[in-house]
């Protein structure tokens, strides 16, 4: 069967393959258009495969919220160029969709298929990293951030009050997250293991300082918990200075605007999400 040109067109339309491929898949399959299109998704397919182990560290986050929810989704590629491409945008805004109308939590076959379905066409090696849906109560307020480059986001749910200053207050915690990048909330969910390992090291250079051989055992001990206490306050996000009031922890902060509005605050939901990081 002759293959034309509009028929490589309407192959192309439906499929985004190059033209040349277009036109050898409907050679292959004598002109059968759905059979064309199944040898094109196996070809991406297999090229998708043999890209597997290539590193994805580009990509894009989408956040949106719908009534009481929050849907959280981050689609993984190999280069910038694809993850601003504009299907690989919708893409992504159609698995978000998906995630909200139907109430998924996580992925699942419906979500990557989706995502595979656009990257058999671009034989690139994509991911759905992230899947979530978070659920903010009446009494609750959420903030939601994604910065320019859309690789770094964050969700925030803070309970006891539905005030516009808490959901101002709880985006102003999600930009500062993502511009600190605190590895743990509180000093509680830090493993002991890890304080013992910083604990040897502040310990092995006091060790090596001239000036700490002549203090007292007691002295160099509190010197020691300051230089921990310090560090965890570096790496914990309630103990961290607030970025947009400095003088202040993020708790103390969280504290100040309880007060404001008559309530009593705490986090109920911190979520960071870093692509390539």
């Amino acid at each position: 069967m002759a293959i034309t040109a509009a028929m490589v067109k309407e192959l192309f339309k439906a499929t985004g393959a190059g033209m040349l491929d277009c036109k050898k898949a409907l050679t292959d399959a004598n002109g059968d258009m759905a059979e064309a299109e199944k040898i094109l998704k196996e070809k991406g397919l297999a090229a998708v495969a043999k890209r597997s182990e290539r590193a994805t560290s580009e990509g894009r986050i989408y956040i949106k919220q719908a009534g009481n929810k929050i849907g959280i989704v981050a689609v993984t590629c190999e280069t910038d160029f694809v993850a601003k491409n504009a299907d690989f945008i919708a893409t992504g805004e159609k698995v978000l969709a998906e995630v909200l109308a139907k109430g998924y939590t996580e992925a699942n076959d419906e979500l990557k298929n989706m995502v595979l379905d656009f990257a058999t066409r671009t034989r690139e090696n994509m991911s759905l990293s992230t899947v979530k849906l978070i659920e903010v109560p009446a009494d609750c307020s959420a903030g939601m951030y994604i910065h320019t480059d859309y690789k770094q986001a964050a969700v925030v749910v803070i309970k006891g009050s539905a005030d516009d200053k808490v959901k101002e207050f709880a985006r102003d915690c999600c930009m500062h997250l993502v511009a600190e990048t605190p590895a743990y909330n509180t000093r509680a969910e830090v493993p002991a293991a890890y304080i013992d390992e910083q604990r040897n090291i502040f310990k092995s250079q006091m060790d090596q300082d001239e000036k700490m051989a002549s203090k007292p055992e007691n002295v160099k001990e509190g010197i020691l918990q300051g230089k921990i206490n310090k560090h965890l306050s570096e790496i914990c996000f309630e103990d961290q200075m607030f970025v947009k009031d400095d003088k202040k922890t993020v708790k103390a902060k969280l504290e100040e605007v309880a007060k404001s509005v008559n309530a009593t605050l705490s986090f109920a939901d911190i979520n960071l999400l870093l692509l390539g990081k």
